[in-house]
């Protein structure tokens, strides 16, 4: 998975989301590990790019919005 980090954050911030999308394969996971967390954390959109390319939009709780491109 390639991550493109458009905003500044710090190596310690970095680190964890870099952990974080090393277990998230597919969609499901991303969802899974949403709601295993109190109160879940929920898609917050999906932008429709095409008929097969969509973005996921979920904020993380550290306040750095991730943007998941899905096909």
């Amino acid at each position: 998975m390639e991550v493109d980090y458009r905003v500044a954050c710090d190596e310690a911030l970095q680190a964890r989301l870099n952990a974080l999308f090393a277990g998230q394969r597919t969609l499901e996971d991303v969802v899974r590990w949403g709601l295993a967390h109190a109160p879940p954390i929920l898609i917050d959109d999906v932008v429709v790019q095409d008929e097969y390319t969509h973005d996921v939009v979920v904020t993380h709780p550290s306040g750095v919005v991730l943007v998941y491109d899905t096909t």
